[in-house]
């Protein structure tokens, strides 16, 4: 994956559009088939948990469904790309223990790895508007960059690639 540049105001509106009607379509869609199913299958008891519940099973299907389908138009961009970045970020993050470590003796595809996560952690809760941990966040770097002068590298984003990950 590679880090791009997105306007963040953009992003916000589109997956505020993205989080509102994904929130009332489960709304209507589970209660409306729930309704759907209570009436063409009523229940003695009066209790229709199970048909509450495949509403909204069947909700969460049919949205997964449409997400999937129009994950590549446009609008869906930025929310696409950021929900991209999020699964990058946590491969590497899965790793980070190892990666320290090999970076710590001078191996150069480990520091790539982790420049990638700091730049795109950055970036990402740039997007988000946490900024709690930017202070940790320029520490780490700090410590990667003093690691790269270390050992005279140079550190591009633009080199990584996933597959780097399958060394540690």
């Amino acid at each position: 994956m590679q880090l791009q540049d997105i306007d963040k105001s953009r992003y916000r509106q589109h997956l505020n559009w993205v989080i509102g009607v994904c929130i009332m379509s489960l709304t209507a869609g589970s209660l409306g088939i729930a309704q759907l199913l209570i009436y063409l299958l009523p229940d003695a008891d009066g209790s229709h948990f199970h048909w509450n519940l495949l509403g909204v099973i069947i909700t969460c299907v049919v949205i997964a469904l449409i997400l999937k389908k129009i994950k590549y138009h446009p609008f869906m961009a930025e929310v696409v790309y950021v929900w991209e970045l999020k699964q990058a970020l946590n491969q590497v993050t899965r790793k980070m223990p190892k990666l320290k470590k090999a970076a710590q003796q001078g191996d150069v595809n480990a520091m790539l790895a982790m420049q990638f996560s700091y730049t795109g952690s950055r970036q990402l809760w740039g997007l988000d508007d946490n900024t709690i941990t930017m202070e940790e966040l320029a520490m780490w770097q700090a410590e990667l960059d003093s690691l790269a002068k270390k050992y005279n590298t140079t550190l591009d984003v633009k080199q990584y690639s996933a597959h780097i990950l399958k060394n540690f």
